[in-house]
């Protein structure tokens, strides 16, 4: 780009109402700069400008606003005007126009500033659609102007430093990006114009909203960050956008975008938060993580050899725009040219072409605060921004209760019912994350009272997912998500070694009565081959569900699930146990539960976590018993009890540990290679029996008795 010679000779722009002879004391070769719109965050540009003129960066020519500044606000010579039409009417142009307007108005105004041959500056979001980002942009080419897009965060000197960091492989290969943001924002906030909180405006776009304008700092340094710069830096971009707030814009979504790369970058951002937090972008690796905390420019830095946080400076936008147009390349000088931009266009464009945002319930809000002080808090949003993040997840696929419903790859599943109750939902995994080892199971399971006894995709481990079977090395495959335990490292590590359990057919009928039903699948375990080639199926398996009622308040999950190589020799089915880590025989039939309040798991002759973790069941202990408080919130589920009865399936009686975990997280399993590898062949297919008692109310020892005997009554 050729860049124009210094226009120190040109007249100042003059006010209507003020002599055009008014000099300006600034440096010679100070560029002529307007600024359009002085309020809201253009009063933050009017400081800044102060700063640069007292540096004789600059010479502040003008101010377009149809409300003046206060009296004494700008320096003297300063020209007001109402329009920036009006101020380029009286002419010449001043050398650089700041944009700080409605986000309608951007389009416009920057294609009129070009026109007239200034650069420009424009505040976030550049435009309101992405047609008019490709206008603005060819016009700023076929002008040979430059024009910056006010995303400050990309000034920091910390991303650079990340780059490094990256390069180096500090924290290993890079498994994700993920932005959050948990911000307040008042009814108030949307009062403050006529656009705000508004996807259009009297049929012109604006696509106001959590992700595009009040937030889009942390989808623009996300995109930073996982190397989307351009619009065809851009593979796909998915929206899950909600809202609280009587708005027509979202305020609480997950924006989920695939590079062209292949990386993956997870935004979870709310307005709706109980208290506001830093906002930040996460670089997940194979050994660490790095999180910018982009509003601060704070940098921390977690490996296996401990943490460390810097704090970084950062380049004015403004004087980075003056300073490329003294650049012999001006464009590569640009911090955040419109170009580079494209990537959040098509962030913004996939917003502005969605469905409109979805409320949230008011059973699910709680409101806080009076007049233009109230704002809603989304109930336990926190956490659910984090599990989106950590996930790689949307809100819906969470199974957030106030998200819509997703279908499954086919359709939607039917739902498993009792009574016209439903008690249980298949969820095929076609939308699970690849290192979570996608694969089908169930979610939520419930009590007939309707009490939650599953979880899925939890904060502490996202590759558990409610009630299936999992297994973490499948002739060193891991089909259950997460980082593999591996004898030569002797700890758990990131690999690229993740399968995946696909559905090839499904068939469903219901017992008589309404009193239950039946499921079966056929599902193919397949190794990920990448670029490589197809998928290699690994294993073939033949799973059973069936479900009755047992009695007034609870009902029996019967699972059968029978493994076959997929090829002509067998397969060994093995775990972190059987690679060598002691007590982590985990692997086969796993049910992960959510959060219980004064947990017990006790067995006929034994109690705690440390007692039954590991034992087997055996003739007077066949069952294994968990009872607690699932209540998640002041009415929302109760008291229950799940009883683990292992049965006999096929001609070999199963021999599996039971693996139990309470103090780190809850769940339990059956494990079928504890301390040495199973194995599985065409002549010996490797079946396993559970039958599950779900119950409300905290049952006794007597009580499981008793069920367990009706159960047989009723076999």
């Amino acid at each position: 780009m050729t860049r124009p010679s210094p226009s120190a000779s040109a007249p100042t722009v003059p006010h209507p109402d003020t002599s055009p002879d008014t000099p300006a004391a600034v440096h010679p070769a100070a560029p002529r700069v307007a600024l359009v719109g002085a309020h809201g965050y253009g009063a933050r540009h009017l400081e800044n400008l102060a700063r640069l003129a007292a540096l004789n960066l600059v010479d502040v020519v003008a101010v377009a606003d149809p409300r003046p500044p206060a009296e004494g606000t700008l320096a003297a010579g300063v020209a007001t005007f109402s329009s920036l039409a009006e101020l380029l009417a009286v002419g010449p142009a001043p050398d650089v126009v700041i944009l700080a307007t409605p986000i309608q108005t951007h389009a416009p105004l920057a294609l009129a500033a070009l026109a007239a041959g200034a650069d420009v500056y424009v505040e976030k979001p550049p435009m309101a659609s992405l047609a008019q980002f490709n206008e603005v942009l060819a016009a700023a080419d076929e002008a040979d102007r430059l024009v910056q897009v006010g995303f400050q965060s990309l000034g920091s000197h910390a991303l650079p430093a990340l780059d490094r960091l990256v390069a180096d492989g500090e924290i290993g290969d890079v498994r994700g990006v993920s932005a959050v943001g948990t911000w307040v924002r008042t009814t108030g906030y949307f009062k403050r114009s006529r656009w705000a909180g508004k996807r259009s405006l009297d049929g012109t776009d604006v696509v106001d909203g959590v992700a595009t304008n009040a937030l889009a700092h942390a989808v623009a340094t996300g995109l930073r960050i996982a190397g989307a710069a351009r619009a065809a830096d851009v593979a796909a971009v998915e929206t899950d956008l909600y809202r609280a707030h009587a708005t027509e814009s979202d305020d609480t979504s997950v924006i989920r975008v695939r590079t062209a790369a292949g990386t993956v970058l997870l935004c979870a951002l709310t307005l709706c938060a109980d208290e506001q937090t830093a906002p930040s972008v996460t670089i997940h690796g194979s050994k660490g993580q790095a999180e910018f905390f982009y509003t601060e420019d704070r940098l921390t830095v977690s490996t296996p050899d401990g943490e460390r946080t810097q704090t970084f400076g950062r380049t004015d936008l403004v004087e980075n725009l003056l300073a490329a147009r003294r650049s012999s390349n001006p464009d590569a000088a640009l911090l955040s040219p419109l170009a580079g931009n494209g990537a959040f266009m098509r962030v913004l464009e996939a917003i502005r072409t969605a469905e409109p945002p979805r409320g949230i319930g008011a059973e699910h809000v709680t409101w806080e605060g009076d007049g233009d002080d109230a704002r809603p808090v989304v109930h336990g949003i926190g956490q659910l921004v984090r599990r989106a993040a950590a996930a790689q997840a949307t809100f819906a696929e969470l199974g957030t209760p106030w998200a819509r419903e997703l279908p499954g790859a086919a359709g939607p599943l039917p739902a498993f019912t009792m009574h016209g109750k439903v008690v249980a939902r298949p969820a095929d995994g076609s939308r699970i994350r690849p290192t979570s080892s996608p694969r089908p199971y169930l979610h939520p399971v419930s009590t007939l009272a309707g009490t939650v006894v599953t979880d899925h995709m939890p904060e502490d481990h996202v590759w558990h997912l409610g009630a299936g079977v999992a297994i973490q090395d499948v002739d060193g495959v891991n089909f259950w998500g997460g980082r593999t335990y591996t004898r030569n490292a002797g700890a758990y590590v990131w690999r690229k070694d993740h399968g995946r359990i696909a559905t090839l057919a499904v068939a469903a009928g219901e017992s008589g009565e309404n009193r239950g039903g039946w499921r079966t699948e056929t599902l193919s375990w397949l190794a990920e081959r990448g670029s490589t080639g197809p998928d290699a199926p690994l294993l073939s398996e033949q799973r059973n569900w069936s479900w009755a009622a047992v009695g007034p308040s609870s009902w029996r999950l019967t699972l059968d699930f029978e493994l076959t190589p997929a090829g002509p020799g067998p397969v060994a089915l093995g775990s972190p146990g059987s690679n060598g880590r002691p007590q982590g025989g985990y692997g086969g039939f796993f049910w992960r539960l959510p959060a219980v309040a004064e947990a017990r798991v006790w067995t006929a002759i034994a109690e705690g976590e440390d007692a039954v973790h590991g034992a087997l069941p055996r003739p007077e202990a066949p069952w294994l018993a968990w009872s607690g408080d699932f209540r998640k919130g002041e009415s929302d589920g109760g008291p229950a009890t799940l009883v683990f009865l292992p049965q006999t399936a096929g001609t070999t009686p199963a021999n599996d540990p039971w693996f139990v975990r309470v103090a780190g997280y809850p769940g339990v399993g059956l494990s079928l290679a504890w301390e040495h590898a199973a194995t599985a062949s065409h002549g010996n297919p490797l079946r396993r029996r559970v039958t599950v008692l779900v119950a409300d109310g905290l049952l006794s020892t007597p009580d499981i008795e008793q069920l367990i005997t009706t159960l047989g009554e009723s076999a």
